[in-house]
């Protein structure tokens, strides 16, 4: 995948790039744009980055572009600019949300997306609930996906555990709906030699749970996985239980796909999107739904390799390099003319 290299400067911000969804995103996209990384710290995600953003960018030209491949957008610019907004979990998720973010969304968020001469975003969802939020035009709304990397394959070492499992891919933020889980496991009849892996690290209250359900000993938290495990993470796996309340674009239903693992994930939100009709889907707040997912994507045989099937074939639409593609038209249809 080259480099496209536009007849104007790109600005971008770089500090994004990690191993979190935004930050996969961050690092594909700059990883492939001709740009000058920004000469700034901090994080981008705090309320104030807006204020040193537009100092930072005080130098910039008419004919200049900023690109932020996540949500932050400078107070002022006399350059125009482009950002990313990958979900709108700060407004529609109150469990994720403060009074200084709400008024962060309500005056600084709105105002860039008004003043931005384009917005990208990740999903078909996402990009209707900004439209409606922000009230802008659609057709200043640009989906240009996700995409999984050639790591994520059906082949490949499955991760060293010793018990068969089910995993969850999460972050102990309340929308992921890890405490529903939970209670989900422990009210199935699976055999008792099965676990449910959570990646990251245990909370107390999570904990807590969990000693409630009787179930301390079949659940098992893998901790910080770094990105080059987790495909064999995801190809141990039984499944992956992913009933989300909320999702921008739910990047593990995709990898797991891709990785041949079957996957149980929510009906609502971005997810029935991403999923293509290749997941079992379920209403994220019934525990008996999510507890029956379980039990029927263990034992049936057969619509666990139907969902392989369907689900390798699927995740092999989203790709980086058209993530990438499709990020280069936007920013040049917009900004000028490019050339590879």
């Amino acid at each position: 995948m080259g480099e496209l290299l536009f007849s104007f400067m790109i600005y971008a911000d770089q500090r994004w790039i990690g191993d979190h969804g935004i930050g996969r995103f961050a690092r594909h996209v700059l990883g492939n744009l001709d740009h000058r990384p920004i000469p700034l710290g901090g994080h981008p995600a705090d309320p104030l980055d807006a204020w040193r953003l537009a100092l930072s960018l005080r130098e910039l030209r008419r004919d200049d572009l900023f690109f932020s491949p996540g949500y932050n957008s400078p107070l002022f610019s006399a350059s125009p600019f482009v950002f990313t907004i990958h979900d709108l979990s700060h407004v529609y998720c109150p469990e994720n949300s403060s009074l200084p973010i709400q008024l962060y969304y309500a005056t600084i968020m709105k105002r860039a997306c008004q003043r931005a001469v384009s917005i990208l975003t990740v999903s078909e969802f996402t990009r209707s609930q900004i439209v409606k939020w922000s009230g802008v035009s659609p057709e200043k709304v640009f989906n240009v996906g996700c995409g999984v990397d050639a790591a994520y394959r059906p082949d490949g070492d499955p991760y060293s555990l010793s018990f068969p499992y089910l995993l969850c891919v999460s972050n102990r933020k309340r929308h992921k709906n890890e405490f529903r889980v939970v209670e989900a496991f422990a009210t199935t009849d699976l055999p008792a030699g099965m676990h449910l892996v959570f990646t990251g690290a245990p909370t107390a209250e999570l904990t807590g749970c969990i000693k409630r359900f009787h179930i301390t000993e079949r659940v098992y938290f893998a901790g910080a996985v770094p990105e080059t495990k987790l495909p064999a993470l995801y190809r141990g796996a039984e499944a992956l239980v992913f009933p989300s309340l909320y999702e921008g674009f739910g990047l593990p239903v995709l990898e797991a796909m891709a990785c041949g693992t079957p996957v149980v994930t929510a009906n609502v939100t971005a997810m029935p999107e991403v999923a293509g009709g290749a997941a079992l889907l379920v209403d994220p707040t019934s525990v008996v739904q999510i507890s029956a997912a379980m039990v029927r994507i263990v034992s049936d045989t057969a619509l666990r390799q139907r969902l392989r099937q369907k689900g390798v074939a699927r995740a092999s639409q989203f790709s980086w390099a058209n993530t990438v593609l499709r990020v280069h038209e936007s920013l040049a249809r917009k900004h000028g003319s490019a050339k590879v």
